[in-house]
């Protein structure tokens, strides 16, 4: 076990790589291609990209859900994705996950009191009135009166079930919670009530959160850094203010011209950027290229994928050759 400090990164992802067998049969999917990143301690690290960019790959991988292929996740200096799950198991309550369907994500046929307290049940030994305590004190900090508890998911709406899996998920008291497109499936009502609880209880238990989504306003609006993904590649990863303000990526500059404006002449740049995709990748060149205005006929584009890097010594890194004219085509 690496030697960690309050300062050291709470999870390290280190040239991850996850390949899936085509159902087409013969070749493979390139889910996750070599992702490297760290989460720092008490942060949300948002995880932004289209379907089958390799976000909800990448939330298995780090939890352990899942193993790559190469490459490997510690979290804070443990190796945990060469664990064999006897190991895994006790470090189970540090990592937890919120996920995407608040009724599937339930048992329908137990009361949210067992739901609640079944992590309770088989990572703590409590007494019937510790564990009842425990579950009344987990509802009120989710914001669900004691009542709930004997209610079943049928009998709720879908932002109380969600409350319900969030406090499921803290019950433990983890240092790292995975919101796997945690409000998508809630109202949009709703959303706004269940962000600003997961704020709340990030600042009173000294909550890590791993958010992702697919939603620009809501990535915006709930992390501190963020890595966009394109094809299970991270193109850019940046602070927030930095990634918004001044994307240095081409994938990143169409993702947020393609959000409406309610104002049309608020829209950012001169022109729309396509956001068309043609499929698997290029072989050897930049997998962006493509659907790329800016390097579709530059030679390096095509023979070489560009590394993550700041090509000025900073933190705001961007795997794009030609990320300097962003902003002339972008008309920043």
């Amino acid at each position: 076990m690496a030697e960690t400090t309050a300062e050291s990164p709470l999870v390290v992802a280190e040239h991850l790589v996850r390949y899936f067998p085509d159902s087409a049969g013969g070749g493979l999917v390139r889910a996750v291609d070599d992702v490297s990143f760290e989460i720092r301690r008490g942060e949300t690290f948002g995880l932004v990209g289209e379907s089958g960019s390799g976000k909800s790959t990448i939330s298995r991988l780090l939890l352990g859900l899942d193993h790559p292929t190469r490459g490997r996740v510690l979290v804070d200096g443990t190796e945990v994705s060469a664990l064999p799950e006897r190991v895994l198991r006790p470090l189970r309550s540090r990592m937890q996950m919120v996920f995407q369907d608040p009724y599937g994500s339930l048992n329908r046929r137990k009361t949210v009191a067992q739901i609640v307290g079944l992590p309770l049940s088989a990572h703590q030994r409590l007494s019937s009135r510790a564990r009842a305590d425990r579950i009344r004190e987990l509802l009120h900090l989710v914001g669900l009166r004691p009542e709930f508890a004997e209610r079943y998911p049928h009998e709720m709406s879908g932002g109380q079930c969600q409350r319900v899996g969030i406090a499921r998920a803290i019950a433990l008291e983890p240092e790292l919670v995975v919101l796997d497109e945690a409000v998508s499936a809630v109202d949009v009502s709703v959303q706004a009530q269940i962000l600003n609880l997961l704020k709340d209880l990030q600042r009173r238990l000294g909550l890590t959160y791993v958010f992702v989504s697919h939603d620009l306003a809501l990535v915006r609006y709930m992390s501190d850094r963020i890595a966009v993904l394109y094809h299970g590649r991270v193109v850019e990863l940046a602070d927030r203010d930095g990634l918004f303000t001044h994307p240095r990526h081409p994938y990143t500059t169409a993702l947020l011209a393609a959000v409406p404006e309610a104002d049309p002449s608020a829209r950012r740049g001169s022109r729309p950027l396509p956001l068309v995709d043609t499929g698997e990748p290029d072989r050897g060149g930049c997998r962006y290229r493509p659907r790329c205005v800016l390097g579709s006929g530059e030679q390096v584009c095509r023979e070489h994928e560009p590394d993550l890097a700041d090509p000025t010594g900073g933190a705001h890194l961007v795997a794009c050759h030609l990320s300097g004219k962003n902003d002339d085509v972008i008309g920043a």
